[in-house]
Protein backbone atom coordinates (compact mmCIF):
# COMPACT_ATOMS: atom_id res chain seq x y z
CA UNK A 1 0.00 0.00 0.00
CA UNK A 2 1.19 3.50 -0.39
CA UNK A 3 0.55 6.36 1.77
CA UNK A 4 -2.09 7.90 -0.06
CA UNK A 5 -4.99 6.06 1.31
CA UNK A 6 -6.54 6.62 -2.44
CA UNK A 7 -3.76 4.44 -4.02
CA UNK A 8 -2.81 1.19 -3.01
CA UNK A 9 -0.58 -0.58 -5.21
CA UNK A 10 -2.42 -3.86 -5.00
CA UNK A 11 -5.08 -2.92 -6.87
CA UNK A 12 -2.71 -3.19 -9.94
CA UNK A 13 -2.55 -6.72 -9.03
CA UNK A 14 -4.47 -9.76 -10.66
CA UNK A 15 -6.19 -7.51 -13.15
CA UNK A 16 -7.56 -8.67 -16.07
CA UNK A 17 -6.84 -6.09 -19.39
CA UNK A 18 -10.40 -6.44 -21.07
CA UNK A 19 -10.04 -2.81 -22.10
CA UNK A 20 -7.56 -0.13 -23.77
CA UNK A 21 -4.23 -0.26 -21.85
CA UNK A 22 -3.98 2.54 -19.30
CA UNK A 23 -1.33 5.72 -20.38
CA UNK A 24 0.49 8.13 -18.49
CA UNK A 25 -1.14 11.04 -21.06
CA UNK A 26 -4.36 9.78 -20.47
CA UNK A 27 -3.86 9.97 -16.70
CA UNK A 28 -2.56 13.22 -17.36
CA UNK A 29 -5.64 14.38 -18.99
CA UNK A 30 -7.91 12.57 -16.67
CA UNK A 31 -6.43 14.77 -14.27
CA UNK A 32 -6.81 17.83 -15.86
CA UNK A 33 -10.56 17.25 -16.77
CA UNK A 34 -10.83 16.71 -12.71
CA UNK A 35 -8.92 20.02 -11.62
CA UNK A 36 -11.21 21.60 -14.08
CA UNK A 37 -14.27 20.50 -12.90
CA UNK A 38 -13.21 21.48 -9.32
CA UNK A 39 -12.73 24.68 -10.23
CA UNK A 40 -15.75 25.18 -11.99
CA UNK A 41 -17.67 23.86 -8.68
CA UNK A 42 -16.06 26.01 -6.45
CA UNK A 43 -16.51 29.14 -8.26
CA UNK A 44 -20.33 28.19 -7.39
CA UNK A 45 -20.07 28.37 -3.56
CA UNK A 46 -17.34 31.11 -4.01
CA UNK A 47 -19.96 33.22 -6.15
CA UNK A 48 -22.97 32.51 -3.54
CA UNK A 49 -20.34 33.62 -0.42
CA UNK A 50 -19.55 37.21 -2.67
CA UNK A 51 -23.16 37.48 -3.58
CA UNK A 52 -24.67 36.84 0.41
CA UNK A 53 -25.00 33.26 0.48
CA UNK A 54 -23.49 31.87 2.66
CA UNK A 55 -25.70 29.65 4.37
CA UNK A 56 -26.53 28.11 1.54
CA UNK A 57 -22.90 27.79 0.45
CA UNK A 58 -21.92 26.15 3.82
CA UNK A 59 -24.89 23.89 3.84
CA UNK A 60 -22.99 22.70 0.01
CA UNK A 61 -19.60 22.69 1.25
CA UNK A 62 -20.90 20.30 4.22
CA UNK A 63 -23.17 18.20 1.89
CA UNK A 64 -19.91 17.93 -0.60
CA UNK A 65 -17.31 17.14 2.02
CA UNK A 66 -19.86 13.99 3.76
CA UNK A 67 -20.56 12.85 0.16
CA UNK A 68 -16.80 13.23 -0.71
CA UNK A 69 -15.50 11.06 1.36
CA UNK A 70 -18.17 8.60 0.64
CA UNK A 71 -16.50 8.98 -2.54
CA UNK A 72 -13.41 8.35 -1.93
CA UNK A 73 -14.11 5.08 0.02
CA UNK A 74 -16.11 4.12 -3.00
CA UNK A 75 -13.22 4.41 -5.01
CA UNK A 76 -10.68 3.34 -3.30
CA UNK A 77 -12.02 -0.33 -2.68
CA UNK A 78 -14.09 0.05 -6.59
CA UNK A 79 -11.05 1.12 -8.83
CA UNK A 80 -13.47 0.59 -11.88
CA UNK A 81 -15.99 2.56 -10.82
CA UNK A 82 -13.86 5.94 -10.58
CA UNK A 83 -14.28 6.82 -14.31
CA UNK A 84 -17.87 7.67 -12.31
CA UNK A 85 -16.73 8.50 -9.14
CA UNK A 86 -13.92 10.20 -9.80
CA UNK A 87 -15.53 13.37 -11.44
CA UNK A 88 -18.66 13.19 -8.26
CA UNK A 89 -15.53 13.37 -6.36
CA UNK A 90 -14.60 16.45 -7.72
CA UNK A 91 -17.41 18.26 -7.70
CA UNK A 92 -18.06 17.37 -3.98
CA UNK A 93 -14.60 18.77 -3.27
CA UNK A 94 -14.81 21.48 -5.36
CA UNK A 95 -18.34 22.88 -2.96
CA UNK A 96 -15.84 22.41 -0.15
CA UNK A 97 -13.13 24.09 -1.67
CA UNK A 98 -14.92 27.07 -2.95
CA UNK A 99 -16.54 28.20 0.14
CA UNK A 100 -13.21 27.59 2.44
CA UNK A 101 -11.15 29.12 0.13
CA UNK A 102 -13.71 32.23 0.18
CA UNK A 103 -13.77 32.37 3.90
CA UNK A 104 -9.92 32.55 4.30
CA UNK A 105 -9.18 34.69 1.27
CA UNK A 106 -11.87 37.09 3.03
CA UNK A 107 -10.51 37.20 6.73
CA UNK A 108 -6.58 36.76 5.56
CA UNK A 109 -6.37 39.78 2.47
CA UNK A 110 -6.19 37.29 -0.33
CA UNK A 111 -4.01 34.28 0.14
CA UNK A 112 -5.66 32.66 -1.63
CA UNK A 113 -4.17 33.13 -5.01
CA UNK A 114 -0.54 32.33 -2.80
CA UNK A 115 -2.15 29.07 -1.78
CA UNK A 116 -3.03 28.05 -4.86
CA UNK A 117 0.21 28.90 -6.60
CA UNK A 118 2.38 27.14 -3.79
CA UNK A 119 0.20 23.95 -4.55
CA UNK A 120 1.06 23.96 -8.00
CA UNK A 121 4.58 24.96 -7.90
CA UNK A 122 5.17 22.02 -5.33
CA UNK A 123 3.07 19.58 -7.62
CA UNK A 124 5.38 20.81 -10.68
CA UNK A 125 8.95 20.33 -8.72
CA UNK A 126 7.80 17.50 -7.26
CA UNK A 127 7.55 16.28 -10.78
CA UNK A 128 10.77 17.41 -11.64
CA UNK A 129 12.56 15.56 -8.88
CA UNK A 130 10.92 12.40 -9.52
CA UNK A 131 11.37 12.62 -13.70
CA UNK A 132 15.03 13.47 -12.60
CA UNK A 133 15.30 10.10 -10.25
CA UNK A 134 16.19 12.31 -7.70
CA UNK A 135 13.30 11.34 -5.45
CA UNK A 136 12.06 7.44 -6.47
CA UNK A 137 9.37 5.54 -4.57
CA UNK A 138 11.87 3.21 -2.76
CA UNK A 139 10.16 0.55 -0.68
CA UNK A 140 11.98 2.87 2.65
CA UNK A 141 10.92 6.07 0.94
CA UNK A 142 7.07 4.60 0.97
CA UNK A 143 7.21 3.24 4.31
CA UNK A 144 8.52 6.65 5.96
CA UNK A 145 5.83 8.02 4.07
CA UNK A 146 3.15 5.52 4.52
CA UNK A 147 3.92 5.87 8.78
CA UNK A 148 4.28 9.81 8.31
CA UNK A 149 0.73 9.68 6.54
CA UNK A 150 -1.03 7.15 9.32
CA UNK A 151 0.61 9.74 11.96
CA UNK A 152 -1.28 12.66 10.36
CA UNK A 153 -3.96 10.70 9.84
CA UNK A 154 -4.32 10.20 13.46
CA UNK A 155 -3.49 13.26 14.67
CA UNK A 156 -6.56 14.93 12.44
CA UNK A 157 -8.85 12.32 13.81
CA UNK A 158 -7.56 13.46 17.55
CA UNK A 159 -8.86 16.76 16.74
CA UNK A 160 -11.62 16.16 15.14
CA UNK A 161 -13.01 14.25 18.13
CA UNK A 162 -11.38 16.87 20.77
CA UNK A 163 -14.01 19.95 18.90
CA UNK A 164 -16.58 17.53 19.04
CA UNK A 165 -15.71 16.87 22.86
CA UNK A 166 -15.82 20.42 23.30
CA UNK A 167 -11.97 20.86 23.36
CA UNK A 168 -10.88 21.97 19.68
CA UNK A 169 -7.26 21.87 18.52
CA UNK A 170 -5.69 25.46 19.43
CA UNK A 171 -1.64 24.65 18.29
CA UNK A 172 -2.75 26.76 14.74
CA UNK A 173 -3.14 29.67 16.16
CA UNK A 174 0.10 31.11 15.02
CA UNK A 175 2.56 30.10 17.07
CA UNK A 176 5.86 29.22 15.98
CA UNK A 177 4.96 25.00 17.23
CA UNK A 178 1.80 25.31 14.63
CA UNK A 179 3.35 26.77 11.83
CA UNK A 180 6.28 24.17 12.16
CA UNK A 181 4.07 21.33 12.63
CA UNK A 182 1.61 23.27 9.02
CA UNK A 183 5.55 22.60 7.48
CA UNK A 184 5.91 19.61 7.91
CA UNK A 185 2.66 18.20 7.03
CA UNK A 186 3.36 20.34 4.01
CA UNK A 187 5.90 18.52 3.21
CA UNK A 188 4.49 15.16 3.90
CA UNK A 189 1.34 15.82 1.68
CA UNK A 190 3.95 16.80 -1.41
CA UNK A 191 6.16 14.10 -1.27
CA UNK A 192 2.72 12.46 -1.67
CA UNK A 193 2.76 12.99 -5.20
CA UNK A 194 6.34 10.57 -5.50
CA UNK A 195 3.85 8.29 -5.03
CA UNK A 196 1.50 9.39 -7.37
CA UNK A 197 3.40 9.90 -10.19
CA UNK A 198 4.95 6.48 -9.44
CA UNK A 199 1.63 4.42 -9.36
CA UNK A 200 0.24 6.02 -12.81
CA UNK A 201 4.04 5.02 -14.46
CA UNK A 202 4.13 1.94 -12.96
CA UNK A 203 0.52 1.04 -14.24
CA UNK A 204 1.27 2.51 -17.49
CA UNK A 205 3.78 0.12 -17.53
CA UNK A 206 2.18 -2.75 -16.87
CA UNK A 207 -0.46 -2.46 -18.81
CA UNK A 208 -3.58 -2.31 -16.59
CA UNK A 209 -6.86 -1.31 -18.07
CA UNK A 210 -7.35 2.23 -18.99
CA UNK A 211 -10.15 3.38 -15.93
CA UNK A 212 -7.28 3.50 -14.06
CA UNK A 213 -6.62 7.01 -15.36
CA UNK A 214 -9.59 8.05 -13.50
CA UNK A 215 -8.09 6.20 -10.37
CA UNK A 216 -4.49 7.69 -10.94
CA UNK A 217 -5.91 11.18 -11.73
CA UNK A 218 -8.53 10.60 -8.81
CA UNK A 219 -5.18 9.82 -6.60
CA UNK A 220 -3.58 13.15 -7.54
CA UNK A 221 -6.69 15.19 -6.98
CA UNK A 222 -6.76 14.05 -3.35
CA UNK A 223 -2.87 15.04 -2.79
CA UNK A 224 -4.09 18.27 -4.66
CA UNK A 225 -6.78 19.64 -2.31
CA UNK A 226 -4.70 18.02 0.93
CA UNK A 227 -1.65 19.86 0.36
CA UNK A 228 -4.06 23.11 -1.33
CA UNK A 229 -5.69 22.94 2.23
CA UNK A 230 -2.54 22.71 4.56
CA UNK A 231 -0.76 25.97 2.79
CA UNK A 232 -4.04 27.78 3.26
CA UNK A 233 -3.54 26.71 7.17
CA UNK A 234 -0.09 27.94 6.81
CA UNK A 235 -0.16 31.33 5.17
CA UNK A 236 -3.43 31.95 7.48
CA UNK A 237 -1.13 31.14 10.14
CA UNK A 238 2.42 33.50 9.55
CA UNK A 239 -0.65 36.23 8.36
CA UNK A 240 -1.36 35.99 12.09
CA UNK A 241 2.80 36.53 13.00
CA UNK A 242 2.52 40.01 10.85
Amino acid sequence: MTSNPMLNSRVQENVILDAKPMTIQGAVNKTLILLAVVVLSGFYTWYLCANGFADKASLLSIVGAIAGFILAIITSFNPKASKYTAPAYAICEGLLVGAISYMYNVAYGGIVVDAISITFLALFAMLLLYKSRIIQATPTFRKVILISTIAIAIFYLAGFIGALLGHPMTIFNGSMVGIVVSLVICVIAALNFVLDFDFIEQGANNNIPDYFEWYGGFALLVTVIWLYFEILRLLAQLSRRD
